[in-house]
């Protein structure tokens, strides 16, 4: 039984390395690096730029834990080493398990000549099962100056290899305020300028309002609700990026603008018409609860679904298609021991996320914003790091953690602001997904004293 994957991003190659363990023949199809974004130009190459951001505000902060520092020195050229080094690395390993689990990785870009053949750099290729994985490129918008020299995307600030003295950003979401972060941290004079009321529009509003004051703190200058009207060159070689907001017209200049407005599917020339897949209305590859199109033997995961643009979704995503191509086939899930056990069961009942900005944001499940809108009634418990021992050791005491619950318990949401708030989401993530609630949350007992505790001092 055969499985032609298009795409090696992580829900790609994931997916890929599952199906060779249970003995399917896989053919894995990709037109640029192993890894995707996410390896390459997104996921990996940001954090280890938000490492060497993290280790700068450690040293200036290094004063009031009794060790005498003084203002670092970057080094960006060895910053920008270190993360290549990293990316090539992890890549490198990726094709390695791939090559050693029999995976055929084949180089060029797919392209459906019908529902059952995909040519892939002049071969044409055939498989029983079809998983489309290519994931988003990103956005530009459509305003005059968008191609203009120093306008650049994500992968084109990360493959800068001088850092900017000053930096606009279009776009308040996760990319744009992790450079933001980043950016500041190392020197640079950061402007953010966002269309909506408020930053990371789809997260809870008070973690989000906390986090653009924090980020003001440190010299982030933001321009909220405003829309971005036009780019343009200046004689001195920096770009001017113009807007209108509620007081009239505004403008900043800057050496370098990242246009961060989002992520669109990338079906561009994969002739999903030839397939007969459907698409939805916002150009995603339209697919059920399995992960499956109206293609039965065709599948989409990850970014090019438009169901959650994040890289642990799409490796989730890769397990249910699997599963569901299992059930189908005959196979016995060794986990289960039973081919016939829902193909959605591993699911998680909602995904986690993170922003790994200084301070961290993260978040799983429904925001208070939803539970208003009438998805649920609900309860809010808070509690806040300065009452925390750790925090106070650690010297960060400028953070919260909110979580919501139904009227019977039923852990709803998490939101956390602060040191490792990812980490601490993933707990609450786990007890969402086992079914558990604020009692079990109650009775478990954290060490002491970690940051951990600030979950369960929130449901006390």
């Amino acid at each position: 039984m055969k499985i032609l994957i298009i795409g090696a991003g992580p829900g790609g190659y994931e997916t890929a390395l599952a199906a060779r363990k249970y003995g399917f023949d896989v053919i894995l199809a990709e037109s640029g690096h192993v890894g995707g974004t996410c390896l390459n130009a997104g996921c990996i190459p940001t954090k280890a730029y938000c490492r060497s951001a993290e280790i700068m505000e450690e040293i200036r902060q290094a004063g009031k834990f009794g060790v005498l520092a003084g203002e670092p020195v970057l080094d960006f050229s060895q910053v920008k080493n270190r993360k290549d080094g990293i990316v090539s690395g992890l890549r490198a390993n990726v094709e390695s398990l791939l090559e050693a689990s029999g995976v055929r990785l084949v180089s060029g870009r797919a392209v459906f000549r019908d529902s059952g053949t995909v040519t892939v750099g002049g071969e044409d290729c055939k498989a029983d099962y079809i998983i489309i994985a290519t994931g988003s490129v990103p956005v530009m918008l459509p305003v005059e100056g968008m191609s203009l020299p120093g306008v650049l995307d994500s992968a084109g600030l990360l493959d800068l290899e001088t850092l900017p003295s000053s930096l606009c950003i279009i776009g308040g979401g996760v990319i744009g305020l992790e450079f933001a972060s980043v950016f500041r941290s190392f020197g640079c004079q950061v402007t953010v300028v966002e269309y909506c009321r408020e930053v990371l529009p789809r997260f809870d509003q008070d973690i989000a309002k906390r986090l653009r004051q924090s980020l003001s703190r440190k010299g982030v200058v933001f321009s909220m609700q405003s829309e971005v009207t036009s780019v343009e060159s200046l004689p001195d070689g920096k770009l001017k990026v113009n807007w209108l907001r509620k007081g009239g017209p505004d403008s900043c200049e800057a050496e370098k603008v990242l246009v961060a407005v989002g992520r669109r599917p990338d079906i561009s020339g994969l002739g999903t018409d030839a397939a007969g897949i459907a698409l939805s209305d916002r150009g995603a590859v339209a697919v059920d609860d399995d992960m499956r199109t109206n293609t039965p033997h065709i599948f989409a995961i990850g970014d090019v679904n438009g169901r959650n643009l994040l890289a642990h979704a799409a490796t989730a995503q890769g397990r249910i298609a699997l599963r569901t191509i299992m059930k189908e086939t005959g196979v016995p899930d060794s986990r289960t021991g039973d081919h016939t056990a829902s193909a959605a069961a591993g699911m998680a009942p909602a995904i986690p996320s993170a922003v790994f900005t200084e301070p961290q944001a993260a978040s799983v499940g429904l925001t208070e914003e939803d539970c208003k809108s009438g998805l649920a009634e609900y309860k809010v418990y808070k509690s806040f790091y300065r009452s925390n021992g750790k925090a106070v050791c650690m010297g960060e005491t400028d953070g919260l953690c909110k979580i919501l619950a139904s009227p019977e318990g039923k852990i709803l949401g998490c939101h956390v602001l602060g040191p490792h708030a990812a980490d601490m989401v993933q707990e609450i993530s786990s007890l969402m997904t086992a079914g558990a609630g604020v009692e079990q949350l109650r009775q478990t007992v954290h060490i002491h004293p970690t940051l951990g505790e600030i979950l369960a001092s929130a449901v006390e």
